[in-house]
């Protein structure tokens, strides 16, 4: 599914919509640049399972940042500092599909395996604030 977000109020919208369809277990796999918007795009998600959007940051600096104020507990993973396949060094794989729910940013430094059993959702700056978002693994 291809979406586009003129601005930032709409890609919330649009994680709080994939939020409401996620279940205990499931992991979302992040794609795109700096700046693309995955950190606003999981605040939404995370809105639409009870967490503050003011508690969602990026989690650049602390790799994973759990959250169980929600429904379900909610794992928000940034691997942007981490190297290409060391995700098993990290104890990751405690997270991906265990009690919560899982969204990964710069999944693309996932190993093959794990990545493709993800929902996928690639986001891209367009315009200004407009962001071009394709999600696989599920229609919102």
């Amino acid at each position: 599914m291809k979406l586009r977000t003129e601005n930032e109020a709409q890609t919330k919208e649009a994680g709080y919509r994939l939020g409401k369809l996620l279940k205990k277990g499931d992991v979302v796999c992040f794609y795109g640049e700096l700046g693309a918007g995955k950190t606003t795009m999981i605040k939404g998600i995370a809105s639409a399972i009870g967490i503050e959007e003011r508690d969602i940051t990026s989690a650049s600096f602390t790799i994973i940042a759990e959250y169980k104020k929600g429904t379900v507990p909610f794992y928000h993973i940034d691997l942007y500092r981490i190297e290409h396949g060391s995700a098993d060094e990290i104890g990751l794989y405690d997270y991906i599909r265990g009690d919560g729910i899982s969204v990964i940013e710069w999944a693309e430094r996932l190993g093959e395996e794990t990545s493709e059993r993800c929902i996928k959702v690639r986001i891209a700056c367009s315009n200004g604030e407009e962001r071009d978002i394709e999600i696989e693994g599920v229609e919102i």
